[in-house]
């Protein structure tokens, strides 16, 4: 059974048992509308004196969980955060939160869930937590991977809501790897003389769009054809994924002064144990010549082995394609050989580019 007196104090938050003292906020939360409280949690005012002093208790009463609220410095509910499904036998429980929206952003869920999952194995002797996500939430998938949790598969249509269906994600935490998590590039700006290299975001779909969907990039790069908005809000969201599970990043290029967009630049294939990776980039078509891109290529490598240690960063080029040859070049990378049928089974021009280079 859980503590009903349970109390976590982490850096900002202390995590306890709802109680009839939360009569007041509880009833301005279900009064707004805002849906953050746990399942169960009453839709209409009159209900919030019978949920607080028996309905949200009933979880820990089964034995299979608890339901905590998430209180500030100055004792404000700000979320609310779950164990449930507990498997005493297995040692395992899954994880669940929620932040009220004025207060997301700031790191609240994380810091819950790291509070909540060292409790969980230190004090309960639980082995194995467990954290399920939407796959195109990305918020909270970011706190999956910064409270430590690994990725660990994808259920296929898994969840069906009001909007249709959805991929979920598993992601598991171990009594051992704690505190632990992913390598991955943080989300950061870098700049150049004339550029400020900066993560792509929804304001850069229209650009990615028409930049995709120009004749050259159709030519000579792997994006899909008939490219479309919707291919660029996908490809998006797909970057971030990857770059939160230490597999890549993204950045867009734009001119420093003007705002105006200049270039998709990305790092893909980062082998940590190694510190290997791979560049790709594709410049809008009115950059195109001027330098700009091999100026954020040659930015990115120096912070990837300056900041990360990596060793040896890899570009490759359509034979045909010359001028992401000059790129290439430029920026200081070494032709090392051609790679037959490498795309679509064009032959690929292999360049490298290591730490001396950059000296």
């Amino acid at each position: 059974m859980f503590d009903p007196d349970v109390s976590i104090a982490t850096a900002r938050l202390t995590l306890r048992p709802f109680g009839l003292k939360d009569a007041r906020r509880v009833s301005s939360i279900v009064g707004s509308g805002v849906q953050f409280l746990p399942p169960g949690a009453p839709a209409r005012r009159s209900g919030v004196h019978r949920w607080l002093m028996h309905d949200v208790h009933e979880l820990r009463r089964s034995g299979q969980g608890v339901h905590l609220a998430m209180a500030d410095a100055d004792g404000l509910i700000v979320g609310a955060i779950s164990l449930f499904k507990t498997s005493w036998t297995a040692g395992t429980a899954e994880v669940g939160y929620g932040v009220h929206p004025l207060y997301r952003g700031r790191g609240f869920a994380t810091e819950a869930v790291r509070g909540l999952t060292h409790w969980a194995f230190k004090t309960v002797g639980l082995r194995r937590i467990d954290l399920t996500a939407n796959l195109d939430n990305l918020a909270s998938l970011r706190v999956a991977c910064k409270a430590g949790f690994t990725w660990e598969g994808v259920l296929r249509d898994a969840v069906l809501d009001g909007d249709g269906t959805h991929d979920l994600v598993i992601f598991g935490l171990l009594r051992h790897d704690s505190g632990t998590r992913t390598a991955a590039l943080p989300r950061t700006e870098l700049r150049t003389e004339r550029l400020l290299l900066r993560p792509q975001g929804p304001q850069d779909v229209r650009h990615l769009t028409d930049t995709a969907a120009d004749p050259l990039s159709q030519a000579y790069t792997g994006v899909p054809r008939d490219y479309t908005e919707e291919h660029a809000r996908a490809y998006i969201a797909h970057a971030e994924r990857l770059r939160m599970r230490g597999l890549g990043a993204v950045w867009t290029a734009e001119e420093l002064g003007t705002g105006r967009y200049v270039a998709n630049v990305d790092l893909q294939h980062l082998d940590w144990d190694n510190r290997t990776a791979e560049v790709g980039y594709m410049a809008a078509p009115w950059a195109r010549g001027r330098g700009f891109t091999g100026e954020a290529v040659r930015a990115l490598a120096r912070w990837l082995f300056e900041q990360h240690g990596f060793s040896r960063l890899q570009l490759r080029a359509v034979v045909a394609n010359t001028a992401s040859q000059r790129v290439a070049e430029k920026a200081g990378f070494v032709r090392e050989g051609v790679a037959r049928a490498s795309l679509g089974g064009a032959d690929m021009v292999i360049y490298s580019l290591i730490p001396s280079d950059l000296a």
